[in-house]
């Protein structure tokens, strides 16, 4: 395989990092963004150690390791794992997530992987955050490969063959696990829903028949769970407008919500490696039509991903609130539920729109993955 196919796509390599080290450090934000996640660091001093870094390893072990702890720090009040014994030094895996934040999901994956002494994965990079070079090379530098996002159905397809090509070669051939989200951009509604598009798109790299082509990519279920939705008042502002209208996002508005993800206060953060699909799995799917085969396989990994949710009380709460009813009122106290409505109602009153529906849907995001282990 010619491999130099893939180059408008894949992460960097290591003879490419020093030129990127050397851009990233010359911009204008560099120091204020260091000043924010190491306060207590000589800046001068950081860029000076920041210009020695050679490879992908030492920029992800000396930089990116300790800026997502220091997020993780700043912004929540614990963070804990379970599963990562069913990840493999030597058997990479596809890794599908549910997907609540855009920055942060994959991010507590690769410090939590380091922590398990497990290498870290590629990270899919979808187009329309590669905003400018400054986000392109720190994303590049952190195995983070481009996913082309819009254009006609020919473009499309053409895309999504390409980069099923490459995820199948950086898993079967480079040895390195992939993280890629179940659907198309974030979860908005609190709902986890594996999009089938996302599953036909892994095949696509494949002749082979359908459990084969799929066993070769050890598909490997995801969660995580956080206390406090990131964003969930950008998303109940954003569904409001949805049920009325198209939603168009504003300039720069990704971005906006990469720093609200890495800033808001997230409580309680858990997240889950879920066991992998198995062939009997798959085999049960194979017996049906070329439809069914993906919408049980999507049944499958949702159900996955909704036993292994793990609920706060933010998610009770709400669930009670909703439904106006103390059905799980042993899991908070009055106290707490008090806060959380205090909480709820000092981000509605930021958003224009009707306040019952407002606060619908933003109990809804959270009473979500309460109604999904209920199923």
């Amino acid at each position: 395989m010619d491999i130099t196919i893939f180059d408008d796509t894949r992460p960097f390599y290591d003879y490419e990092i020093p030129a990127a080290i050397e851009r990233v450090s010359k911009n204008k934000h560099f120091p204020a963004i260091i000043n924010y996640l190491f306060p207590n660091v000589n800046i001068q001093s950081f860029i000076e150690d920041f210009k020695k870094i050679k490879t992908v390893n030492e920029f992800q072990t000396n930089i990116m390791y300790k800026v997502i702890w220091s997020i993780v720090n700043k912004s929540s009040s614990d963070l804990t794992y379970s599963g990562f014994d069913k990840l493999s030094h030597t058997n990479s895996s596809m890794i599908i997530s549910n997907h609540r934040d855009i920055l942060m999901d994959s991010a507590i994956l690769q410090i939590l992987l380091r922590d398990n002494n497990l290498d870290t994965s590629e990270i899919t990079f979808g187009s329309n955050l590669m905003i400018n070079d400054f986000i392109i090379d720190i994303g590049k530098m952190n195995k983070m490969f481009k996913i082309v996002r819009g254009g006609n159905i020919r473009d499309f397809y053409r895309n999504s063959m390409h980069v099923s090509a490459y995820m199948r070669y950086a898993i079967t051939e480079k040895k390195q696990s992939i993280w890629i989200a179940q659907r198309n951009g974030r979860t908005k509604n609190g709902n986890d829903k594996t999009e089938m598009a996302v599953l036909k798109m892994f095949a696509l790299s494949s002749t082979k028949f359908f459990v084969p082509n799929l066993m070769e990519l050890n598909i490997t279920p995801m969660v995580i769970s956080y206390e406090y939705e990131p964003c969930d008042f950008l998303k109940t502002a954003e569904m409001y407008v949805s049920n009325y209208q198209k939603y168009v996002k504003e300039p720069n508005e990704d971005l906006n919500s990469i720093i609200q993800g890495v800033k808001q206060w997230k409580g309680n953060i858990h997240l889950a490696i879920c066991d992998p699909i198995t062939k009997s799995e798959l085999d049960s799917c194979d017996a049906l039509n070329k439809n069914e085969k993906f919408q049980l396989l999507t049944q499958i990994i949702d159900k996955r991903i909704h036993d292994n949710y793990t609920l706060f009380k933010t998610n009770y709460i709400a669930y009670d609130l909703l439904t106006q009813t103390k059905t799980y009122a042993e899991y908070y106290s009055e106290q707490e539920k008090m806060e959380f409505e205090n909480y709820m109602n000092s981000g509605l009153v930021n958003i224009e729109g009707e306040y019952e529906e407002l606060k619908n849907i933003f109990l809804d995001i959270y009473a979500n993955p309460i109604k999904n282990k209920e199923l």
